[in-house]
């Protein structure tokens, strides 16, 4: 049986189960937060089967595959055949699947895989700790959440989903004998594919500041690097943080909670340039005052200074920040070596069609290092629903991607935010309805009728509806809770 799905309206988490959790594992919200959601579903209409003259592969479907999925042979070496209708014996083979990556992306991808008949499921990463959440990592940093509430899948949800989890650095894939070469512990291997998914995620940008070597300089992308900020982080502990993004405020936010003095560098007129405009980015700078986070804008780093051990960043005016902990956050980059390495298509990241499929016939990619129709998402709920349906497609299905506009929110500063899509315009083809009063600042952009963009700051309850209505292209005149708040007659 079927269990419901729920989607949490602040993270984009999927939860399976009867009844949404009491808290979602990623942002910590309470039940109330979470929607019943639709699960997605094979596309795929089974009419006749077909068999591979050369080694038995047995293919379900209209017409034969232009090429065997395990021997790779061309369509005419396929046959019709009949086969009993017997729901206790499954003829055909085993589909070897093997996943590149332990983040939201491959995990998922690993469990809709592993729904599969016969089919094997490997899951390889470079990370030596069982997967876990990386979008709690400024929780953890808060000391809202411990190790154990990281965890996304336990030693016992491999054993009994069959899953098999190999920790080891992949070296390099060579398409023509379809195998991955990784380093494990003491020695190096290789592990064939019938499928391969690669979901490598990506790494922090660090930008060419001198200095930026020194002892005490941080990215935050992984366990560990929390833990190496957090074991020299104190009360009496003063933070820069470059970089006014996502990531940037939200570890301020957390190690403000710690008890260290923040400095936030940020070198645009505003924080968050690409969610907000600059009214709500003043807004957002405001409340950032009152946690005790100096944020000063327009700032160019120069370089990080000190002998081996950072203590001060200096700006291009020469303004100089002390600092005992500096961490950059600057944005991140797609994880596409391996494939770049292996002569598959990449760009901005590695380049994946409606079904996933890179330019390889074999292998599919999901999550931050993918590139689909020249957008790089880099959110969570982008990384789940790409990584079912790269588990699906793997599998033998056939359910495509549908683009998905953008949509971020902050934690762990007690501020309530949601922005989708573009927040400022260019010319007068759009409307704008905007309302800025005690309650919040809220604003929606609008073209032919349709939601563009939103920015919601205060009361974001109405976050879900217009996610839906921007990805769903439902008027705004529809949306009766919009049409009411913003006066619209």
């Amino acid at each position: 049986m079927n269990q419901k799905l729920w989607k949490c309206n602040v993270c984009g988490y999927i939860h399976e189960g009867d009844a949404p959790p009491d808290t979602c594992p990623v942002c910590g919200v309470p039940s109330e937060k979470f929607e019943e959601t639709e699960p997605l579903t094979y596309k795929r209409k089974i009419t006749k089967t077909w068999k591979c003259n050369v080694c038995g592969y047995i293919h379900e479907g209209d017409f034969p595959p232009d090429t065997c999925p395990v021997c790779a042979v061309p369509a005419e070496h396929f046959s019709p055949v009949e086969i009993e209708n017997n729901d206790n014996e499954d003829t055909s083979p085993s589909l070897k699947i093997v996943i590149i990556g332990s983040g939201v992306a491959g995990m998922t991808a690993a469990k809709e895989a592993s729904n599969g008949k016969n089919i094997s499921v490997t899951v390889i990463t470079n990370e030596t700790d069982l997967p876990y959440y990386r979008l709690n990592l400024t929780r953890y940093l808060a000391g809202e959440v411990d190790k154990n509430d990281l965890v996304m899948n336990s030693r016992s949800w491999f054993e009994q989903n069959k899953v098999e989890l190999i920790h080891g650095i992949a070296q390099s894939i060579n398409v023509e004998s379809k195998e991955i070469s990784y380093a494990g512990e003491s020695s190096k291997h290789k592990l064939s594919y019938d499928r391969l998914i690669i979901a490598t995620g990506a790494h922090p940008f660090i930008p060419p500041i001198k200095g930026a070597d020194k002892k005490n300089v941080f990215s935050l992308r992984t366990i560990t690097d929390a833990d190496n900020i957090l074991e020299k982080a104190n009360k009496n502990s003063s933070v820069v943080i470059i970089g006014g993004g996502l990531l940037g405020l939200e570890a301020a936010g957390a190690l403000s909670r710690k008890g260290c003095s923040v400095t936030v560098l940020e070198n645009y007129k505003w924080v968050l340039p690409r969610q907000l405009n600059e009214t709500a980015g003043n807004i957002l700078m405001g409340h950032l005052g009152s946690k005790n986070i100096n944020v000063l804008t327009m700032a160019q780093t120069k370089e990080i200074s000190g002998d081996t051990v950072a203590d001060s960043v200096i700006l291009e005016d020469e303004t100089i920040v002390k600092a005992d902990i500096i961490l950059i956050s600057t944005g991140i980059r797609s994880n596409s070596y391996l494939a770049r390495t292996a002569d598959i298509k990449v760009d901005k990241g590695i380049l994946a069609d409606d079904t996933l499929l890179t330019s390889n016939q074999f292998i599919y990619a999901a999550g931050d290092c993918t590139e689909h129709r020249g957008t790089m998402y880099g959110i969570w709920p982008a990384a789940y629903i790409q990584g079912k349906i790269a588990g699906i497609n793997a599998s033998g299905g056939n359910t495509p991607f549908t683009p998905i506009k953008s949509s971020n929110r902050l934690k762990v500063l007690d501020v309530d935010l949601f922005s989708i899509g573009m927040v400022n315009v260019d010319d007068g083809s759009f409307m704008i309805h905007e309302i800025n009063n005690s309650n919040g600042y809220y604003r929606v952009i609008l073209k032919d009728g349709l939601i563009s963009g939103a920015l919601l700051l205060g009361d974001t309850s109405l976050a879900s509806k217009i996610q839906e209505a921007a990805d769903s292209a439902i008027p705004f005149m529809q949306i009766n809770e919009l049409v009411s708040l913003f006066k619209v007659e």
